[in-house]
C-alpha cells in the first residue's frame, strides 16, 4: 500500500497521546428559549481547539459515535473568509512549532496540513463505533492527500468510498483553466464489515412529484382533508404558474387548520393517475406546498424499496442554498461557503436510518450546520440523534450557537418563515487540564472530574459517584478505590483495608503510598497503583 510521507509527520504521528486532557465547562444550557444553568443536555457545543476538545469528549464518546462528519479547511490559500480555510491560523503557528520543532518554518502549505489533521483524524478513529462512518468533504488540493492519509489511520479495507457532490449548478466563466462545480466527500469506517450497506438516494427530499412538464394536462379530482403548507384560509379558483407549469384549480378550496375543507378539481400535467391520487388522499401523503403546487410523501413500499448506494450527488443542495439558508437564518450572510444542511442530513441518513437515537460529530462546526441537519432530520423521522460540535474562533458562541438557536426556536418571517424544531443543547468550553506541567494532578479542577477520568480509564463506563469514601465503582468482580485527599499523603496500609466495605475477588486501589506487606497483596489480590505516576494518559 503506498504510504504518504510528508516533513514533521514522525512529530505528528502520535501526537494525540501527548495532547492535556481538559475539562469541559458548562456554560449554558439553551431551551424552552431561554438559556439556564445547573442542568446539562446530551447535545454539546463547544467552545475550543478541537483536538483538545476531542481528548476531552474520549472518557463518555471513544467507540459510540455512529456518525462522524467533517468539513476541514481546503487549504486553498484565501484567507478573506470568516472561515480561514488555509493553515495559517496563529494558534496553528504555534503549536506547529511547538510539536514539529524549529523545521515548522520550512514546511509548505501541505506539510502544515497534514500535521494539522493526522492527530485529529487519529482521535475521531478513537470515536468512531465499530459500525459507523465518518464522512469527510474535501476538493482538489488535498483529496489526494486525504485519502493516503485516511487508508493509513483507518485501513485500505475500511474505505467505503468517495462520493462526488454538485456543489454548484453552473460552472463559473472566472475559472483560470478548468471550471470545477464538483466536490469530494470520502467514506471511512472503523470495521467495514459491520457497517450496513449506506441507504443513500440521489432524490432531494422524502417527497415525491405529482406532476410531469411531459405530462398531458388531464383533471384530477382531490378529496378533501389534505394537507396545505401555507396559512392560508382559501385558495381562489383561477390559474397558478408553478416554475415551467401551470395548474388551475376549477373552484375555491376552503382551508382550516392547514386541512382543505372541500373536494375540489384541477387541471394540470399529472404523472399519476386518478386512481393513485386517491390512495395518496387517503394515506394521508399528498399535500399543497408554499407555492402551490402538488408533492406527495412515499408510500410504505416506497419506504422499505431497498436504495442503491450513489456516486454523484446532485439535488442534495448546493452552495446558493446554504448562502440562501445562512442569509434566512441571519438576515444576512455572516459565513462564506457553508454547506447545506441537506447534503449533511442526507448523509446521517444514510449511516443512521437503523439507528435513530445515534451521535453526530462535527469537529469542525463552522457555522453549525450539522445540528441544523441533525434537529431537521429528527422533525421529520421522529429520531433522537445527538449533535456534538466543536468550534475554535470566537463565533463558536456569536454564529454557531446563535444558528442552533433560530433553528430550534423557528426563524423567518412571513412566507419564508421556517417552524422551529424543538431540542435542546449545552454550550461549553474547555476548562483546565488534569495534569499539571509537573504531572501532578490539578486539584482545582475538583475531585468528581478527577474520579470520572480515573474510573473510564479503568472501565471505559461512565461516572456514577458511590456513598463510600474513596470507591470509585466495582465491575466485573473487581472493585476500584481512589484513596487521595488534598491536604494530606495518603498511604495504603492494613488500617485502609480495614475501612473498605466492598466486597470483590480483586481490589485495584490508587494511593499516594503502598506499606502492605506482600502476602497481604496476594491473599485479597490487590493492585496498587501509585497516584500520580500509573494514572493512565490518554
Amino acid at each position: 500500500m503506498p504510504t504518504l510521507n510528508w516533513i514533521g509527520k514522525e512529530k505528528v504521528i502520535n501526537h494525540h497521546q501527548d495532547v492535556p486532557f481538559k475539562i469541559l465547562e458548562p456554560q449554558y444550557t439553551f431551551t424552552n428559549e431561554k438559556e439556564t444553568k445547573g442542568v446539562t443536555s446530551e447535545n454539546k457545543i463547544i467552545h475550543g481547539d478541537n483536538l483538545e476538545a476531542l481528548k476531552s469528549l474520549l472518557p463518555e464518546y471513544e467507540g459510540k459515535i455512529k456518525c462522524i462528519y467533517i468539513d476541514p479547511p481546503y487549504n486553498t490559500g484565501n484567507e478573506g473568509w470568516v472561515y480561514n480555510d488555509n493553515v495559517s491560523h496563529p494558534k496553528l503557528k504555534k503549536w506547529l512549532g511547538q510539536v514539529v520543532g524549529k523545521e515548522s518554518e520550512d514546511l509548505s502549505r501541505h506539510d502544515k496540513w497534514l500535521c494539522m489533521m493526522y492527530p485529529r483524524l487519529k482521535l475521531l478513529h478513537k470515536l468512531l463505533a465499530d459500525d459507523g462512518a465518518i464522512f469527510i468533504s474535501i476538493d482538489d488540493n488535498e483529496q489526494a492527500n486525504l485519502q493516503l492519509m485516511c487508508n493509513e489511520i483507518f485501513g485500505l479495507r475500511n474505505y467505503i468510498g468517495r462520493f462526488i457532490w454538485k456543489k454548484k449548478k453552473q460552472p463559473s466563466f472566472l475559472a483560470k483553466h478548468i471550471a470545477n462545480v464538483t466536490e469530494y466527500v470520502f467514506v471511512y469506517s472503523k470495521h467495514s464489515n459491520l457497517v450496513k450497506k449506506l441507504s443513500i438516494e440521489n432524490v432531494s427530499d422524502e417527497t415525491r412529484r405529482v406532476d410531469n412538464a411531459a405530462n398531458d394536462i388531464s383533471e384530477r379530482i382531490i378529496k378533501k382533508g389534505i394537507l396545505v403548507k401555507k396559512n392560508i384560509e382559501l385558495i381562489p379558483a383561477g390559474k397558478y404558474k408553478i416554475k415551467t407549469m401551470e395548474l388551475e384549480f376549477l373552484e375555491d378550496v376552503k382551508v382550516k387548520n392547514n386541512r382543505t375543507l372541500n373536494k375540489f378539481k384541477v387541471l394540470g400535467q399529472f404523472r399519476n393517475k386518478q386512481e393513485d391520487i386517491d390512495i395518496f388522499c387517503d394515506e394521508d401523503l399528498l399535500f399543497i406546498t408554499t407555492n402551490g403546487g402538488f408533492r406527495r410523501l412515499p408510500t410504505e413500499k416506497e419506504k422499505t424499496k431497498k436504495k442503491t448506494v450513489v456516486d454523484l450527488l446532485q439535488d442534495w443542495g448546493d452552495n446558493q442554498d446554504s448562502d440562501k439558508e445562512l442569509s434566512l437564518l441571519f438576515g444576512k450572510k455572516p459565513f462564506d461557503y457553508p454547506k447545506p444542511s441537506k447534503l449533511i442530513s442526507n448523509l446521517i441518513k444514510s449511516i443512521t436510518y437503523d439507528k435513530k437515537d445515534s451521535i453526530v460529530l462535527d469537529s469542525f462546526a463552522g457555522s453549525g450546520t450539522t445540528a441544523h441537519a441533525v434537529l431537521n432530520l429528527n422533525k421529520q423521522d421522529g429520531g433522537n440523534r445527538k449533535f456534538i460540535l466543536v468550534e475554535m474562533e470566537d463565533y463558536a458562541n456569536t454564529i454557531t450557537a446563535e444558528r442552533v438557536k433560530r433553528v430550534i426556536n423557528g426563524y423567518g418571517e412571513d412566507k419564508k418563515a421556517v417552524e422551529g424544531t424543538g431540542g435542546d443543547f449545552t454550550y461549553y468550553e474547555l476548562g483546565d487540564s488534569l495534569f499539571l506541567d509537573n504531572g501532578f494532578l490539578n486539584e482545582s479542577i475538583g475531585l468528581d472530574k478527577i474520579h470520572q477520568y480515573v474510573w473510564y480509564s479503568e472501565t471505559k463506563e461512565p461516572y456514577k459517584k458511590e456513598e463510600e469514601n474513596y470507591l470509585l465503582g466495582a465491575k466485573n468482580d473487581t472493585a476500584y478505590y481512589f484513596y487521595y485527599n488534598k491536604d494530606s499523603i495518603t498511604t495504603l496500609d492494613e488500617s485502609f483495608l480495614r475501612s473498605i466495605k466492598t466486597k470483590a475477588n480483586q481490589y485495584i486501589i490508587y494511593a499516594d503510598n503502598c506499606l502492605l506487606p506482600q502476602t497481604i497483596i496476594d491473599k485479597y489480590n490487590i493492585v496498587f497503583k501509585k497516584i500520580p505516576r500509573d494514572i493512565t494518559r490518554f
